[in-house]
Protein backbone atom coordinates (compact mmCIF):
# COMPACT_ATOMS: atom_id res chain seq x y z
CA UNK A 1 0.00 0.00 0.00
CA UNK A 2 2.74 2.42 0.60
CA UNK A 3 5.00 1.73 -2.23
CA UNK A 4 1.46 2.56 -4.58
CA UNK A 5 0.64 5.69 -2.63
CA UNK A 6 4.86 6.52 -2.75
CA UNK A 7 4.68 5.90 -6.44
CA UNK A 8 1.65 8.19 -7.23
CA UNK A 9 3.55 10.69 -5.17
CA UNK A 10 6.46 10.92 -7.32
CA UNK A 11 4.66 10.72 -10.76
CA UNK A 12 2.01 13.31 -9.88
CA UNK A 13 3.78 14.80 -7.45
CA UNK A 14 0.93 15.64 -4.92
CA UNK A 15 -1.35 13.10 -3.16
CA UNK A 16 -4.79 13.51 -1.00
CA UNK A 17 -4.80 10.72 1.40
CA UNK A 18 -5.34 10.51 4.84
CA UNK A 19 -2.87 11.85 7.65
CA UNK A 20 -1.32 9.06 8.68
CA UNK A 21 -0.90 7.28 5.50
CA UNK A 22 1.06 10.40 4.79
CA UNK A 23 3.13 10.37 7.49
CA UNK A 24 4.27 6.86 6.87
CA UNK A 25 4.41 7.05 2.36
CA UNK A 26 7.03 10.34 3.49
CA UNK A 27 9.20 8.15 5.19
CA UNK A 28 9.36 6.06 2.10
CA UNK A 29 9.36 8.78 -0.76
CA UNK A 30 12.53 10.62 1.16
CA UNK A 31 14.37 7.28 1.45
CA UNK A 32 13.47 6.43 -2.35
CA UNK A 33 14.49 10.71 -3.15
CA UNK A 34 17.86 9.99 -1.47
CA UNK A 35 18.51 6.63 -3.42
CA UNK A 36 17.74 8.59 -6.43
CA UNK A 37 20.17 10.97 -5.32
CA UNK A 38 23.12 8.89 -4.64
CA UNK A 39 22.23 7.26 -8.20
CA UNK A 40 24.63 3.76 -9.22
CA UNK A 41 23.35 0.36 -9.83
CA UNK A 42 23.07 -0.70 -6.66
CA UNK A 43 21.00 2.19 -5.25
CA UNK A 44 18.21 1.44 -8.43
CA UNK A 45 17.78 -2.23 -7.48
CA UNK A 46 17.20 -1.07 -4.07
CA UNK A 47 14.45 1.65 -5.36
CA UNK A 48 13.21 -1.02 -7.74
CA UNK A 49 11.96 -2.92 -4.54
CA UNK A 50 9.71 -0.77 -4.14
CA UNK A 51 9.16 0.73 -7.22
CA UNK A 52 7.65 -1.63 -9.82
CA UNK A 53 6.92 1.04 -12.94
CA UNK A 54 10.35 0.91 -14.65
CA UNK A 55 9.35 4.28 -16.52
CA UNK A 56 8.53 6.13 -12.89
CA UNK A 57 11.96 4.42 -11.83
CA UNK A 58 13.57 5.93 -14.68
CA UNK A 59 11.99 9.88 -13.84
CA UNK A 60 13.02 9.10 -10.31
CA UNK A 61 17.21 8.88 -11.08
CA UNK A 62 16.48 10.99 -14.05
CA UNK A 63 14.39 14.25 -12.99
CA UNK A 64 13.27 13.73 -9.86
CA UNK A 65 16.22 13.38 -7.72
CA UNK A 66 18.90 15.42 -9.50
CA UNK A 67 16.43 18.44 -8.67
CA UNK A 68 17.32 17.95 -4.82
CA UNK A 69 20.80 17.90 -5.23
CA UNK A 70 21.48 20.61 -2.94
CA UNK A 71 18.99 19.55 -0.84
CA UNK A 72 19.94 17.30 2.67
CA UNK A 73 16.28 16.10 3.56
CA UNK A 74 12.92 17.08 3.40
CA UNK A 75 11.99 16.53 0.14
CA UNK A 76 8.14 16.53 1.05
CA UNK A 77 5.49 18.81 2.50
CA UNK A 78 2.23 17.65 4.34
CA UNK A 79 -0.68 19.80 4.76
CA UNK A 80 -3.51 19.00 6.95
CA UNK A 81 -6.98 19.29 5.54
CA UNK A 82 -9.86 19.43 7.10
CA UNK A 83 -11.54 15.69 8.31
CA UNK A 84 -13.48 13.39 5.89
CA UNK A 85 -17.71 13.65 5.81
CA UNK A 86 -18.35 10.09 6.04
CA UNK A 87 -16.11 8.69 8.56
CA UNK A 88 -14.42 11.96 9.90
CA UNK A 89 -10.51 10.86 9.27
CA UNK A 90 -8.51 13.52 9.44
CA UNK A 91 -7.22 13.96 5.74
CA UNK A 92 -3.80 15.68 4.21
CA UNK A 93 -2.11 16.62 1.04
CA UNK A 94 1.47 15.14 0.68
CA UNK A 95 3.86 16.92 -1.93
CA UNK A 96 6.95 17.24 -2.89
CA UNK A 97 8.53 20.49 -2.29
CA UNK A 98 9.95 22.44 -5.32
CA UNK A 99 12.92 21.49 -6.67
CA UNK A 100 13.99 25.25 -7.98
CA UNK A 101 14.24 23.87 -11.70
CA UNK A 102 12.62 25.21 -15.03
CA UNK A 103 8.85 24.20 -13.92
CA UNK A 104 8.75 26.60 -10.74
CA UNK A 105 10.89 28.82 -12.98
CA UNK A 106 8.35 29.60 -15.51
CA UNK A 107 5.63 29.74 -12.63
CA UNK A 108 7.78 32.53 -10.98
CA UNK A 109 7.59 34.50 -14.43
CA UNK A 110 4.00 34.00 -14.76
CA UNK A 111 3.09 35.64 -11.42
CA UNK A 112 5.49 38.09 -12.20
CA UNK A 113 3.66 39.06 -15.65
CA UNK A 114 0.48 38.42 -13.88
CA UNK A 115 0.63 41.24 -11.34
CA UNK A 116 1.35 44.88 -13.94
CA UNK A 117 2.47 47.60 -11.29
CA UNK A 118 0.20 50.26 -10.97
CA UNK A 119 2.23 54.15 -10.82
CA UNK A 120 -0.67 56.28 -9.04
CA UNK A 121 -2.39 54.94 -6.71
CA UNK A 122 -6.42 55.20 -7.49
CA UNK A 123 -7.20 57.68 -4.35
CA UNK A 124 -4.87 60.07 -5.55
CA UNK A 125 -7.09 60.35 -9.15
CA UNK A 126 -9.58 63.00 -8.44
CA UNK A 127 -13.48 62.24 -9.43
CA UNK A 128 -13.53 64.42 -12.30
CA UNK A 129 -10.26 62.39 -14.16
CA UNK A 130 -11.91 58.89 -14.02
CA UNK A 131 -14.89 60.11 -16.17
CA UNK A 132 -14.37 60.37 -20.17
CA UNK A 133 -13.66 63.92 -21.71
CA UNK A 134 -16.64 63.67 -23.92
CA UNK A 135 -19.44 63.29 -21.21
CA UNK A 136 -17.71 65.40 -18.69
CA UNK A 137 -18.95 68.57 -18.36
CA UNK A 138 -16.81 71.89 -18.26
CA UNK A 139 -14.73 72.18 -15.41
CA UNK A 140 -14.88 75.63 -13.45
CA UNK A 141 -11.69 77.13 -11.87
CA UNK A 142 -13.80 76.87 -8.51
CA UNK A 143 -13.92 72.94 -9.22
CA UNK A 144 -10.79 72.24 -10.13
CA UNK A 145 -8.98 73.78 -7.11
CA UNK A 146 -11.87 72.14 -4.72
CA UNK A 147 -10.57 68.89 -5.89
CA UNK A 148 -6.78 69.43 -5.85
CA UNK A 149 -6.63 71.50 -2.50
CA UNK A 150 -9.81 70.97 -0.78
CA UNK A 151 -10.39 74.64 -0.27
CA UNK A 152 -10.73 77.56 -2.71
CA UNK A 153 -7.27 79.66 -2.66
CA UNK A 154 -7.44 83.75 -2.18
CA UNK A 155 -11.06 83.26 -0.41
Amino acid sequence: MLSNLAMSILDKGRVQTTLPKAKEARSVVERLITYGKKGGLHAMRIAARRINDKTLLKKLFDEIAPGYKEREGGYTRIVKMMERKGDNAPMAIIELVGRGGEESARRRKKKKAVKPVESTPRAAVPAEATKSEAAAAPATESDVKTAVGGQEKGS
